[in-house]
């Protein structure tokens, strides 16, 4: 399943006071379940069960997300088919999270769609971020509101992205940034 998005990159700002009822019920059910996610025992029939509700049902065939997870509006996270999200990573969704098919995520990374407004810590700024077919995530790496991370791109190890990453580039640092390309005609597709 290729997951077809349409990015648009506008901030949409979230006053977290004037929340609704129903998006705080909302929130305390996703953190419950997560924890349910978190203290089931990995690749069982309840931990497989749970990983599909706390993405509802937006999760492609063959795709897994190990514990432990912390995720904030999982509801805002589509993961196509054959992704793997290793153990620690933050997801922070409120500006909408897309990680197309074949992605490769190691563990301890944090994607973070939203971030604070700085003259008023009560409203949150969010921005998506998509993450493109065949992109590789490296271990402890950062990705920030609004960032795309090209197709088959890879996020070395450690790197805080602040600006999107070109298909087939290679980005390290803080900030990332691209070290060089990859050859487009090695990848099969």
């Amino acid at each position: 399943m290729e997951v077809l998005t349409i990015v648009v990159m506008e901030e949409i700002r979230i006053d977290v006071k004037k929340q609704t009822p129903e998006e705080l019920t909302l929130a305390a059910y996703h953190a419950k379940l997560v924890h349910r996610f978190n203290m089931a025992e990995p690749y069982s029939e309840e931990w497989t069960e749970l990983m599909h509700e706390i993405f509802k049902g937006k999760i492609g065939e063959g795709s897994r997300v190990m514990s432990p997870l912390t995720a904030v509006r999982p509801h805002m996270v589509s993961i196509g088919s054959n992704v793997i999200v290793m153990n620690g990573c933050l997801m922070m969704s409120a500006g909408g999270i897309t990680i197309e098919d074949d992605v490769r995520i190691a563990a301890n990374t944090q994607l973070i769609s939203n971030n604070h407004d700085p003259y008023n810590r009560d409203v949150i700024t969010c921005k998506p971020i998509l993450i493109r077919k065949g992109a590789w995530i490296g271990a402890g790496s950062t990705i920030l509101p609004g960032v795309t991370v090209g197709k088959y791109a890879i996020v070395g190890a450690g790197s805080i992205v602040t600006k999107n990453v070109p298909d087939y580039a290679v980005a390290v640092g803080n900030p990332a940034r691209v070290i060089r390309y990859l050859e487009e005609d090695k990848f099969n597709e």
